[in-house]
């Protein structure tokens, strides 16, 4: 037990409540981060896309997981926990994006292109990549934190279909019963790099069915879709009631003008008996997508830089708010996931 103990210690680092650390768990390096006070432990799994698989509060995972264990995962990916969608989250409407007035061609024979069922890219290269690394894992009186670092630049494969040098930084902080996801976008290129990143967070409830869930929708825009789901440009106002119950409906909308705080910060939020997750947005995010499909015991909201197809609708001059990271600089925004109640 003495050697054990000696063995754990460089894995674990520890400062009154908070926790983080590394385990295994079928055999798959998973790292932890604790809030003893507030009985909150999350689970990370960096060579699985860097997806946060749980959020367990009180033991209630507050993330959906349809999965029996991590090596069904890793057999079988599917989006679920948090995934991270980049270099563009969503669709695009062909096989090619533009950027800076240059039309770059995607190469499917490359094998790393997820398609819709109509054929269309949708969320970018990265969602289950194993390129991860932990640059930072600490914990001190504040915080439980975990930095992963992914060096798009140094992989071909990734650099021949969107071909912007840069690295990502993701930074799982807990703190406060709180998790905040932090991305840092660092451009090494020659050009400014356009942003279109998000993440595609699937939630659930314990306490009550599907059902009677509520959603808290902090958006004045809906956006108008195609047949495709490619915004049309067309924005109308917001007509769901505050809260929109999930009985006997779905929800797969997008939405932009996100009603915001003094410090820039919107937030959505789904409720049950007693149990609810709200997911509050930092300003660099300015569309939410909410997913809801009926009869699933999930609902999505999805923290987004830009709207769907982005690159594409912004070189045809109907969309003017994509952001980008000029040479040399960096793109920088966060999102809280706040469950209560469980």
């Amino acid at each position: 037990m003495r050697f054990l103990f000696l063995l754990l210690i460089p894995l674990m680092s520890q400062a009154a409540n908070y926790s983080a650390g590394k385990t295994v768990v079928d055999g798959i390096e998973v790292v932890r981060l604790g809030d003893a006070a507030r009985r909150v432990e999350v689970s990370i799994v960096p060579s699985i896309g860097n997806i946060a698989y749980e959020m367990k509060v009180n033991g209630k995972n507050a993330f959906w997981f349809p999965y029996s264990s991590l090596a069904e995962l890793k057999a079988r990916p599917a989006l679920c926990g948090n995934p991270f969608l980049a270099p563009w989250a969503n669709r695009l409407d062909q096989d090619a994006f533009y950027a800076n007035g240059r039309k770059y061609l995607l190469n499917d024979a490359l094998g790393n292109l997820r398609r819709d069922p109509n054929r269309n890219p949708i969320h970018g290269l990265l969602a289950y990549s194993p390129d991860w690394q932990i640059a930072v894992l600490e914990a001190d009186g504040q915080s439980a934190r975990a930095t992963s670092r992914l060096e798009f630049w140094k992989h071909s494969e990734l650099m021949a279909q969107f071909p912007f040098a840069h690295t990502i930084e993701m930074t799982y902080r807990l703190s406060g019963g709180r998790l905040e996801v932090e991305t840092v976008l660092r451009n090494h290129s020659n050009d400014p790099m356009p942003v279109a990143v998000g993440y595609h967070p699937y939630f659930r409830l314990h306490d009550t069915p599907r059902d009677r869930w509520k959603a808290h929708l902090a958006a004045r825009e809906h956006l108008v879709l195609s047949r495709l789901l490619i915004p049309t440009g067309e924005r109308k106002p917001v007509t769901f009631p505050d809260p929109v119950s999930l009985e006997g409906g779905q929800l797969d909308d997008v939405f932009s003008g996100l009603v915001r705080d003094a410090s820039g910060r919107a937030e959505f939020r789904v409720e049950g008996e007693r149990e609810s997750i709200s997911v509050i947005y930092g300003p660099k995010y300015t569309v939410a997508v909410v997913y809801a499909p009926r009869g699933r015991d999930f609902i999505c909201f999805e923290p987004m830089s830009a709207v769907t197809n982005a690159f594409n609708l912004a070189h045809a001059g109907i969309y003017r708010e994509l952001q980008s990271v000029p040479p040399g600089g960096e793109w920088r925004e966060s999102y809280w996931i706040v469950p209560t109640g469980f």
